[in-house]
């Protein structure tokens, strides 16, 4: 990771930026977006459709080709919804799709690419038309969705399962566990006696995380030169001697 040479200021500038940017074209967009979010270049999220609701410190990471999508195309006007919960992340191209119904429990993370949806939208033989059958889908809390792993229509997964990278998800998993494959099978079992340390446990008290980054960042670009900084962006190649 290259040093950052903005100074303290400039930083916070964006930052604030970048929430006022969140608070303004995403909020308006959500049935409800908790405080504390953190969405990372949120000009490369998407959030469209009815009755999408969001926890308190949910992350969300967009990138100019890997773009978040949070959308609900229901089967009316008014219908369908997501309800995501407290301390959820999505990462870069990660995406879910309801057409009734998506839940997404407390704490759950989302690896790059990581696809959820509750329809298969078109039917095999009349490509025209959704199955008329609701098929919701239900993630519990503290689950993990690998890197370009997919869940479809009309799964159940219990608290704190793991699904591997590329993993298709087709039927339903128990709590505390380890999917692999196409079709995704138990490949292990985890063991909820030992515990486990989630996302709620660290955004436990978000006001206070948020003044240990401000110190961390005031600390490390201390002495930062918004010329030294200007010229970087004017002649990249003078980040080499930084």
């Amino acid at each position: 990771m290259r040093k950052d040479l903005r100074p303290w200021w400039l930083k916070k500038l964006y930052l604030r930026y970048r929430q006022w940017y969140a608070e303004y074209f995403l909020r308006p967009q959500c049935e409800s977006l908790g405080p504390y979010h953190t969405i990372m270049k949120p000009w490369y999220v998407n959030i469209s459709g009815n009755n999408i609701r969001i926890g308190r410190s949910f992350t969300a990471i967009g990138e100019p080709m890997h773009q978040v999508e949070i959308g609900v195309w229901g089967r009316a006007e008014g219908q369908g919804r997501i309800d995501i919960g407290d301390c959820v992340l999505m990462s870069p191209g990660s995406r879910i799709s309801a057409s009734d119904e998506v839940t997404i429990g407390d704490g759950t993370m989302f690896a790059n690419g990581a696809y959820v949806t509750d329809s298969d939208w078109h039917m095999i033989y009349d490509r025209t038309e959704r199955d008329p059958t609701p098929t919701p889908v239900h993630i519990g809390r503290n689950c993990w969705l690998g890197d370009g792993s997919v869940v479809l229509k009309g799964v159940t997964i219990g608290d704190n399962s793991v699904v591997a990278a590329r993993a298709v998800v087709t039927r339903d998993v128990p709590a505390n566990a380890v999917v692999a494959g196409n079709p995704a099978k138990v490949v292990k079992e985890l063991d909820p006696d030992r515990g486990f340390k989630t996302r709620m446990d660290y955004f436990a008290n978000p006001v206070e995380l948020e003044r240990f980054f401000d110190a961390i960042n005031a600390e490390v670009l201390a002495g930062n030169s918004f010329w030294r900084w200007l010229w970087s962006v004017i002649y990249p190649a003078s980040r080499r001697r930084a």
